[in-house]
């Protein structure tokens, strides 16, 4: 496996927020982090990328690896070095920056270049020379991702990668992820639009409460109503 999280356990100060997080990701797969708001889903990719103490916070317990490297207590731009790349919750991009700068920011060598990003993502190069303060949500989201990719990652994570969106700015997101997927990219998401990655991912863990309660694939969890009830409330 490629990303193996183990008894994850996790707390900011005196706050418990993470205690018992169990799942792995293998090569090529692409698998949901699921539940609802305030679980722990968006800790766990902060303890994954190394953000947690930036937030507060700190791992507790449990372990990381990835490729058997274990990432705790590494930096995050050196956790990032390794071949993880993040869009993360509320896109953050570099608002004084050009498109064509923020996507150049953190590059690295790889198939993923400005021509590959903008082939990608076609409205991007019509934006090339906009400062990301001036893109509309959907176009934020859409350089997010591009900035991500050019660091050339094994692992992809997005959190919320369609959250807030236009309806067909997310389905040119979905369209864009069951691309990379087809391609054999390794992602690990954030998602509420169940249908959407019903259809996109290979397994699914659910969280509750700071703790992985549920896993399985697509076709497991859309024949367990009462699960999708219990946790997620769909």
């Amino acid at each position: 496996m490629m990303l193996r999280v183990e008894k994850l356990a996790a707390a900011y100060g005196a706050s418990q927020a993470l205690s018992g997080v169990t799942f792995q990701v293998g090569a090529g797969e692409v698998v949901t982090l699921l539940g609802r708001n305030g679980m722990g889903k968006t800790t766990t990719i902060r303890a994954i990328m190394g953000l947690l103490p930036s937030q507060g916070g700190r791992v507790t317990g449990g372990a990381i690896g990835f490729d058997g490297t274990p990432l705790p207590p590494l930096p995050a731009h050196r956790i990032a070095r390794l071949g993880l790349g993040l869009v993360p919750e509320g896109r953050q991009v570099f608002p004084t920056l050009s498109v064509e700068e923020n996507l150049i920011a953190t590059a690295r060598p790889g198939r993923w270049n400005l021509e590959a990003a903008y082939a990608l993502f076609p409205r991007l190069r019509e934006r090339r020379r906009n400062l990301g303060r001036n893109l509309s949500g959907g176009e934020q989201q859409m350089l997010a991702i591009g900035r991500a990719l050019m660091t050339n990652p094994r692992l992809l994570i997005l959190d919320e990668a369609t959250e807030g969106l236009a309806p067909l700015i997310r389905a040119e997101i979905w369209a864009v992820l069951g691309r990379l997927k087809a391609e054999g990219q390794s992602i690990l998401l954030i998602d509420k639009n169940l249908s959407a990655v019903l259809k996109l991912a290979d397994r699914h863990v659910i969280i509750e409460r700071g703790r992985s309660v549920w896993e399985g694939p697509s076709a497991a969890l859309a024949a367990a109503p009462e699960i999708r009830e219990q946790y997620l409330h769909v």
